[in-house]
């Protein structure tokens, strides 16, 4: 699939993030096939230790990850998610964390993604790799 940034972006928009990611905070700011980047704040998904809760990565990385396997999707087909892990190499504690997201594999029915969060200094803070399910959909009951 072939989409500008800017009609990617409006498929975001339109199809939305899903509640959780509304939620959190999760902000959109650039998405294509190639690159999907978008960024949380860490003020309202800390642990008691006031540390970002490594569960919030993960549901950064997820959110990235599996749009952007339906974008590369396409229509009438959806993409799930099948196995996801994540690697905290760092604590975030203030400001914004952002993820960008990179595929490793484009297939018919399986994608792989990397996404890299980093904190606002540029510190890498968590490294997620992501693999979604391709499916065609069901066409509904008349």
């Amino acid at each position: 699939m072939s989409e500008t940034n800017t009609d990617a972006l409006e498929w975001v928009v339109q199809r939305g993030v899903g509640a959780l990611a509304e939620k959190m905070g999760i902000e959109f700011t650039e998405f294509t096939v190639e690159r999907s980047v978008a960024r949380m704040p860490v003020e309202g998904n800390t642990q008691p230790a006031m540390l970002l809760h490594g569960g919030a990565f993960v549901v950064l990385g997820e959110s990235l990850g599996s749009m952007a396997a339906n974008l590369w999707a396409g229509p009438g087909r959806l993409a799930v998610g099948i196995e996801i892990n994540a690697t905290h190499t760092r604590s975030a504690t203030e400001g914004w964390v952002t993820g960008v997201c990179t595929p490793i594999h484009l297939g018919r029915t399986l994608t792989t993604h990397e996404i890299a969060i980093s904190d606002e200094a540029g510190r890498r803070c968590c490294t997620i790799r992501i693999t979604n399910l391709i499916k065609d959909l069901r066409p509904s009951a008349a």
